[in-house]
C-alpha cells in the first residue's frame, strides 16, 4: 500500500502520528491501520449520532489501545441508532458498517458511513421543514384584554 502526504498532512498508523515536512509517499510494507488526515474527523463535529458512530469507529481505528473500547462504544451507538430510524436506505447502510465494524474493516465502515451522512442531513431537514411548517400554522393570540379596556 502506497501513501501519496503533502507537505504538513498528517497520517495515523497504528496509534502514532505522522507528519512529513514536504510532499511525500509512503510504502505500507505489511498489514497496519492507518487513517490519513482527511478522514479524521474532531470531537466538536460529532452533531449528529450517525457522526457520533464515526467517531468511535474512527478512534478504534487510530488507537489500538483503545480499540475494544471504542468498538464498544460503536456498537451502543449503532444499536441506538437502528432502534430510532425508519429510513430503508439508513437501515440497508447500518447493516454493512455493523458487518464492517465486526469483520475489522474499519476504513470501510467510515467510507460508508461518509455516504450515509447525505441521507441523515436530508432526514433532519424533512424533520425540520415539519416541525417549521407546524409552527407556522399555529395562531398567535394576544393577550385577552380586561373587560372596560380599550
Amino acid at each position: 500500500m502506497r501513501l501519496h502526504l503533502k507537505a504538513g498532512e498528517k497520517v495515523f498508523i497504528n496509534g502514532a502520528v505522522l507528519s512529513f515536512e514536504q510532499k511525500t509517499s509512503v510504502k505500507l510494507l505489511n498489514d497496519a491501520s492507518f487513517l490519513l488526515e482527511a478522514y479524521v474527523m474532531q470531537p466538536e463535529d460529532t452533531t449528529t449520532p450517525l457522526r457520533q458512530l464515526y467517531f468511535y469507529v474512527q478512534n478504534a481505528l487510530i488507537d489500538p489501545k483503545t480499540e475494544l473500547e471504542s468498538l464498544h462504544g460503536a456498537l451502543l451507538m449503532l444499536a441506538s441508532i437502528h432502534r430510532a430510524v425508519e429510513n430503508p436506505e439508513l437501515i440497508e447502510g447500518l447493516g454493512i458498517v455493523e458487518k464492517k465494524i465486526k469483520d475489522k474493516r474499519y476504513f470501510d465502515a467510515l467510507r460508508t458511513l461518509k455516504k450515509l451522512f447525505a441521507v441523515e442531513m436530508a432526514i433532519w431537514s424533512d424533520e425540520q421543514s415539519k416541525d417549521e411548517s407546524e409552527q407556522s400554522e399555529t395562531v398567535v393570540m394576544p393577550f385577552a384584554r380586561a373587560v372596560g379596556e380599550n
